[in-house]
């Protein structure tokens, strides 16, 4: 079985904040400032998505421009990107799926955590049995949403989730209110126009109202 290090400081930094900004950043150059106005906005971690050939260098930025932010990897589908975003200095990674290859990477000592992506029962119950218990519901709204969590609340009531996929503003208190929910996973927090145009101070007063959802 894995340790249990992993485990909690996934469950630490999904409880930081109730929003977990999914990033997908083109130019280095934007990495410091975003990273700073949505910290300073309240969102504490960050997750950079693997999908653009600058991403690992932008973790990099990241971490160096705000090392009190907790930085996550996203988009992480083999063991390789795992090592990699360890590497570029991730502290946890995020998988849209969960492999066998993934599971096993995860159980070697001094691995990067995990929070794997499931959707149904069955991929829940694999992520148990490899020593998981925190787990990204994507895509959340495409495969259930609200319904399907609290349909695996009862049988599975030991597992706490990030829903990540087409959540809104709007839409996440109700994810929030639920009792299997630490936060969600957000794309709206760093508008492409926005970031294009450096617009830092709009990026971090949406920060501002996704972190309010804490108190609502």
């Amino acid at each position: 079985m894995p340790d249990a290090r992993p485990v909690s400081l996934i469950d630490q930094a999904m409880r930081l904040a109730p929003v977990i900004p999914v990033l997908v950043v083109d130019e280095v150059a934007h990495a410091a400032p975003l990273a700073r106005a949505l910290f300073e906005g309240g969102l504490k971690v960050l997750e950079i998505t693997l999908r653009t050939p600058q991403a690992l260098a932008v973790i990099e930025a990241m971490a160096r421009a705000v090392p009190q932010a907790v930085i996550a990897a996203g988009t992480v589908t083999t063991p390789a990107q795992l090592a990699a975003a360890q590497s570029a200095g991730a502290q946890f990674a995020v998988s849209p799926g969960l492999t066998p290859a993934l599971a096993e990477a995860t159980q070697h000592p001094g691995a990067l955590p995990l929070l794997p992506g499931v959707a149904t029962a069955s991929e829940l119950m694999m992520g148990l049995d490899a020593g998981l218990d925190r787990f990204k519901l994507f895509p959340a709204e495409a495969v259930g949403g609200i319904r399907l969590l609290q349909s695996l609340h009862g049988p599975f009531a030991q597992a706490v989730f990030c829903p990540t996929g087409g959540i809104t503003l709007e839409s996440a208190p109700r994810y929030l209110a639920l009792p299997n929910v630490a936060c969600v996973g957000g794309s709206w927090l760093a508008p492409k126009a926005a970031l294009a145009a450096g617009r830092w101070d709009e990026i971090r007063a949406l920060a501002q109202q996704a972190a309010a959802l804490a108190q609502a």
